[in-house]
Parts: C-alpha cells; sequence; structure tokens
C-alpha cells in the first residue's frame, strides 16, 4: 500500500470551499480511480493550510493518478491555494486502516511477484518514499 501526501496553504477564509470541493467533487472522482481506497484530510486549527492523504493499493496506481488525475485536482482547487503543494510518496509500512479484500489480494500477489519475504506474517520489503514538487 502506498499514501501520497499533499500539503499547501490556503488563501484566507477558503477552508470551508476547501471542504466543500474535496467531499463534493473530488472526493466522488478519487473513489472511481483504480487502485484507490482512502483519503484523510487535515486542516491547521487556523485554516490556513490542509494537508491530504490518500492511500492506494500499489505503487502504479500512485504514480498513475500523479500523472493523470492529480493536474485535474490542481485546475479545480487553483482558485484556493496559496502557494505551490508540497507533494509525497510514502510506502505503508504499517496501519490499521481495513483495506479491501480485494486490496489485500492484489498486495499480496504484488509481493510475491516482487520476492518479499514474508515470516510471521509481516512483509519485510525495501522502504522508500518520494517527493515531487508540482
Amino acid at each position: 500500500m502506498f499514501a501520497r501526501k499533499v500539503s499547501v496553504r490556503l488563501l484566507p477564509n477558503s477552508l470551508q470551499r476547501f471542504i466543500t470541493l474535496m467531499e463534493g467533487e473530488i472526493l466522488p472522482w478519487l473513489r472511481q480511480q483504480e487502485g484507490f481506497l482512502d483519503l484523510i484530510t487535515l486542516a491547521a486549527p487556523n485554516g490556513s493550510e490542509v494537508a491530504t492523504i490518500s492511500f492506494w493499493d500499489q505503487e502504479g496506481n500512485a504514480h498513475l493518478y500523479n500523472s493523470s488525475g492529480y493536474p485535474q485536482v490542481l485546475h479545480v482547487l487553483a482558485e484556493l491555494l496559496d502557494g505551490i503543494p508540497y507533494v509525497k510518496t510514502f510506502e505503508v509500512v504499517s496501519s490499521t486502516l481495513r483495506m479491501p479484500a480485494v486490496a489485500r489480494q492484489a498486495e499480496a500477489e504484488n509481493m510475491a511477484a516482487d520476492g518479499v519475504v514474508q515470516e510471521n506474517g509481516e512483509a519485510h520489503p525495501g522502504r522508500q518514499s518520494y517527493e515531487t514538487s508540482v
């Protein structure tokens, strides 16, 4: 499983509009993207900064979204952003997130294909993350 963290400053008094767009337009669209599992949206107490963490079943789907879907999301949110978002992608090494059975099966198949060793039910892949600026 992979996670994409996007952090950005918002223009003053834009938090409510940001939430409305995320819940009404972006989240329904994300749910249709291959490999999308979940989204967490965080806001600073004063509403000046937000961060989203999206979860993806595998690295390829996270990369595909980054190159094809993410630019569309930026376009929808552009009037609310105060600067360029900071994006970083992580390999999830531990989580209590309940993945759908299909995602767990795909993850197990990918690990087997990649030669990942499982000991006592724990996977031991190489740890990795990358960051981009868009």
